[in-house]
């Protein structure tokens, strides 16, 4: 099997070169970087990764657990990590845990054993000292606010972006108001519900507890909240909802109905998917994809440099005003 000195020697290049070309270093002329390439072709050379990682210490490779691969709002987020992954030449390992501890815990073990460089957490089921305990082994960065932690975070003030978004509502006249959640139990979720129920009891609003609907994910979960509103005695004037899919489908229910939008009905979604600026859907931009290549960047600079301090980076979120408020 062909090494790296035979490569060297046919290809008329040192050592060095070869080794340089191989990872990818930028001070190599072109030249010789062909020629090596062409050499590596030619005897068919496959490296030893494991050599390479023993000798770096690197693998090249970051998990990011995700509870579900085919959800739009962590699908914003893995295009953000994507494509600075790819800047950065490094392999993304997309570990779906469908909440459970025990399949983020497999990934977290993973950094234990060296098999990984790093870990992002997009939302995780484990307690923060769970998480904590592994940053001994390499970084790990969540996107989502877990306090001032031994591994760093990405993420939005829920509650503050919430409120906000209740304010807005209000300012525009309306009394009564609904909500649609995802994952009831979350810790973002339960952010948003302290602030929803404390906004309403704060400004005497009119509110049913079975306006408050949960497990809220997709276009069909929304036309379902809008059949359920038609059945009301008593139905919301508005309707906050964390997930623009969701206020897609419960619009588009709703409109079948002959309903109003928002003379009926107002809808507002969270999160600025592609689908709101289509239906023109007034929404919260809680900066997903910034979130995601945000918590790409700190990993990177983590591994790159060895610095495990860690890093807690805010994002901004703002009203999208369109058409359905």
């Amino acid at each position: 099997m062909a090494n790296i000195k035979e490569i060297a020697r046919i290809a008329g290049v040192s050592v060095t070169t070869v080794s340089r070309v191989l990872n990818n270093h930028p001070y190599v002329s072109k030249d010789k970087r062909a020629a090596v390439l062409d050499t590596i072709e030619q005897l068919n050379y496959t490296r030893n990764m494991n050599a390479v990682h023993l000798i770096t210490g690197r693998t090249g490779a970051v998990a990011v657990i995700l509870p579900y691969i085919n959800a739009f709002y962590f699908s914003i987020i893995m295009n953000g990590l994507a494509h600075e992954a790819l800047l950065a030449q490094y392999r993304l390992i997309l570990c779906q845990s469908n909440y459970l501890a025990e399949e983020e815990i497999k990934v977290l073990e993973m950094l234990r054993n060296k098999e990984i460089d790093g870990v992002v957490i997009v939302s995780t089921a484990l307690k923060p000292e769970v998480i904590e305990e592994y940053t001994a082994y390499g970084p790990v960065v969540t996107c989502q606010d877990s306090g001032q932690r031994r591994y760093s975070s990405v993420y939005i003030e829920h509650y503050a972006a919430f409120r906000q978004g209740l304010q807005y509502l209000t300012g525009k006249g309306y009394r009564s108001i609904g909500y649609c959640e995802g994952r009831q139990n979350g810790s973002s979720a339960s952010i948003r519900q302290t602030a929803f129920r404390e906004f309403i009891a704060e400004h005497k609003l009119d509110f049913q507890e079975e306006w408050m609907i949960y497990d809220c994910t997709t276009e069909e979960d929304g036309a379902a909240v809008a059949r359920s509103l038609l059945e009301m005695p008593e139905r919301p004037e508005a309707m906050i909802i964390t997930g623009d899919h969701v206020a897609a489908g419960l619009i588009i229910e709703a409109r079948k109905a002959g309903l109003s939008i928002p003379g009926d009905l107002a809808v507002m979604g969270f999160d600025n998917q592609p689908i709101g600026r289509l239906l023109e859907i007034t929404t919260i931009d809680n900066h997903l994809y910034e979130m995601g290549a945000s918590a790409f960047r700190i990993i990177h600079e983590q591994i790159s440099s060895d610095n495990p301090d860690p890093v807690y980076r805010k994002l901004d979120y703002r009203i999208i005003e369109r058409s359905t408020v």
